[in-house]
């Protein structure tokens, strides 16, 4: 295998020029220290936006269709493969992201919108479904609402270049899933199959028959259900029920013959396992699983077949299900070629000669490369975030430890370039976001990076509640809030200075959103454990939160009361009342259009430590969201960070 003489640098430096102009798209320390001060740190590159995001190749390979995010939204660009420049796009409104995208056939390409109302914020579909000829041509909507408030593409269907298959629901008094066919020129939609439960997705076969429908039982408990049926179109019968498993299975697909389906299933005590069922001779099979982590991705070919799995701990592992298969020979090829990365293939065209494989890793924000299964050459595309190298990138390594209760939780820790093992830093603690059915992760996180460049060690810890562990550690952190949940922070602290990681004098914590709240708990419940805390569009006033979001839905109130707890017990994890606690300086920020997280949260937490005489300094943009879009206030926020935490642990101030 070789790799073409053609600088992938230049490339994309090119790249960027071509959508820019075819689009115009816009993208004083308290702390003394022996040491000479750190060099100051460049902000701008860490936060700079990526020059794009996902790419997919067309069936006949002519074209590539790629994500391009601006200042307040993503783009889906096409473009034309010989030149490198753009033919169309598809655009929706501010806030709007390309939730996903695919080829329908070698001129029509489909996207998904949904809503992201700030960085930090998690995309919701909105239901819709935009199609666009790569001429420009017949573009808009395909999904009319009238009677469904959302539509999710389900699959493509190979044989028939006219037509994809959507999930369609209608949530409200009467809920209802529908699969249907969709035309993707004309919109128009005939009806496939109707699901025996309201909150559903649905698995279909090879041939494009619905097989599997699954999902939330919301008239009696938010339960998790899976119908299944035999090929022809049979009775839907019930194969899972977590009311009487405790455990939820999640059908994934079929196997190349459709003989054989997949599914992710869930272990008492353990994480979750991949089995395989013989359909024809009613035998499961585990073929996959792994002793720490569920599985991180599911691998499949161009078709939708599965073919295997992933698992990332301290780096990915990759376990096949189909050794034979073409691209599974490519995949291992691929691998070779690049020793210590995550290697995946994305897409491909119809012959599979061509297949668009992203390459990433810890230090590695993300290349992506076309592959010439013939010629058995690799030939560079893009890269997500040309200007930071990944030889200047510090690196991520699994940790693992005990609660003081004794429960196994794991994280990830990384150090300043250069820093000797055994000689405590001063360290940022970074609580995720969430809490329930979050997780940190091995892949590159331009946060983490900044934090290590200004020469911090930066600890993140999955601790109960996370995701990616097994059911019973997410359920451990039921009701957990301020409490088990809090002090697996506390824990992990005391680990890292126990381990000589980090400097027991010189520690901050700082999060968003959940982590936001779990800084300023920490800062509240261990007071001499933390010598600055920074809160980033956080949730304080845990009463006020649990009343907002219990009155959206019933199946809001259900999961508050499930992984909150009673309305009455608010109170007393309430980070808001305890701010006569917190003995050292804090941080907060917060956007004036956050519906996660309102700005009046922040605000009525700036007030109450005001009041009780903490250091406190703030930073508002009205016009935000959950997390700052506009570059030029993500750049004055890491900026703000970076010079708050050199004044009270000693790291880099910002340039």
């Amino acid at each position: 295998m070789c790799f073409a003489a053609v600088s992938r640098r230049r490339l994309v430096g090119a790249l960027s020029v071509l959508l820019a102009s075819a689009f115009a798209l816009q993208s004083a320390s308290a702390f003394a220290a022996d040491a000479a001060s750190p060099a100051a740190v460049d902000v701008a590159p860490f936060v700079r936006q990526p020059t794009y995001v996902e790419a997919k190749i067309s069936p006949d390979g002519r074209h590539l269709a790629v994500t391009v995010p601006t200042e307040d939204r993503t783009v889906l660009v096409v473009l034309r493969r010989e030149d490198m420049k753009a033919t169309t796009k598809i655009a929706g409104g501010r806030d709007s992201v390309i939730h996903d995208f695919w080829w329908a056939n070698d001129e029509r390409l489909l996207a998904a919108l949904a809503e992201k109302v700030g960085i930090e914020d998690t995309p919701r579909s909105t239901g819709e479904i935009h199609a666009i000829n790569i001429d420009g041509s017949r573009g808009g909507s395909l999904t009319g609402l009238a009677h469904y408030t959302v539509a999710e593409l389900e699959a493509v269907l190979p044989e028939q270049e006219r037509a994809v298959l959507i999930t369609a629901a209608a949530y409200g008094e009467r809920d209802r899933t529908v699969l249907e066919k969709l035309d993707v020129y004309s919109g128009r939609r005939s009806p496939v199959a109707v699901s025996p439960v309201a909150y559903a997705r649905f698995v279909v076969d090879p041939a494009g028959h619905a097989r599997f429908a699954f999902g939330f039982d919301n008239k009696r408990d938010n339960s998790h259900v899976v119908f299944y049926r035999d090929e022809g179109g049979s009775e839907w019968r019930l194969i899972a029920d977590e009311r009487k498993t405790r455990l939820v299975e999640i059908p994934l697909g079929f196997s190349v013959d459709g003989r054989i389906a997949y599914l992710q299933v869930e272990r008492p005590g353990k994480p979750d396992a991949i089995v395989a069922w013989d359909i024809g001779a009613d035998v499961r099979t585990e073929v996959a699983s792994d002793p720490v982590v569920d599985p991180h991705e599911v691998l499949r070919d161009g078709a939708g077949h599965v073919i295997g799995a992933s698992f990332m701990h301290d780096d990915v592992r990759t376990v096949f299900f189909d050794p034979g298969h073409p691209w599974v020979k490519a995949w291992r090829q691929l691998q070779r070629a690049f020793p210590g990365e995550s290697v995946n293939i994305v897409s491909a065209t119809r012959d599979d000669t061509l297949l668009v494989v992203q390459v990433s890793s810890d230090r590695n924000p993300g290349d992506y490369h076309l592959f010439d299964t013939a010629a058995k050459k690799v030939l560079p595309l893009f890269a997500r975030r040309l200007w930071l190298d990944p030889a200047d990138m510090a690196p991520t390594r699994a940790v693992s430890f005990s609660a003081a209760d004794g429960l196994r939780l794991n994280g990830y820790l990384t150090l300043p370039r250069g820093a000797a093992e055994g000689v405590p830093q001063p360290m940022v603690l970074l609580p995720h976001g969430g809490p329930f059915g979050v997780a940190d992760a091995w892949w590159f996180d331009s946060e983490v990076q900044l934090l290590a460049a200004a020469g911090y060690a930066v600890l993140r810890v999955n601790y109960r509640g996370s995701s990616g562990y097994g059911r019973d550690h997410q359920e451990a952190g039921a009701r957990e809030w301020g409490k088990k949940l809090q002090s697996d922070l506390t824990d992990a602290t005391r680990w890292a200075v126990a381990q000589k990681v980090a400097d027991p004098e010189r520690i901050c914590i700082y999060g968003a959103s959940y982590g936001a709240y779990a800084a300023l708990m920490g800062a509240a419940t261990e007071p001499e454990l933390y010598r600055c805390v920074a809160g980033y569009v956080g949730v304080y006033d845990i009463a006020e939160h649990h009343k907002r979001i219990s009155g959206r839905h019933s199946a809001y109130r259900t999961w508050a009361e499930q992984w909150l707890g009673p309305r009455e017990d608010m109170a007393e994890i309430s980070v808001v009342d305890k701010a006569e606690r917190i003995r050292v300086p804090v941080f907060l920020a917060a956007g004036g259009k956050d519906e996660i997280a309102p700005i009046k949260q922040t605000e009525a937490m700036e007030k109450a430590l005001r009041g009780a005489g903490v250091d406190v300094s703030t930073l508002y943009y009205p016009q935000e969201g959950h997390g700052f879009y506009k570059e030029e206030h993500r750049q004055a926020f890491y900026a703000r960070l970076l010079n708050f935490l050199a004044a009270h642990i000693g790291g880099a101030p910002a340039k």
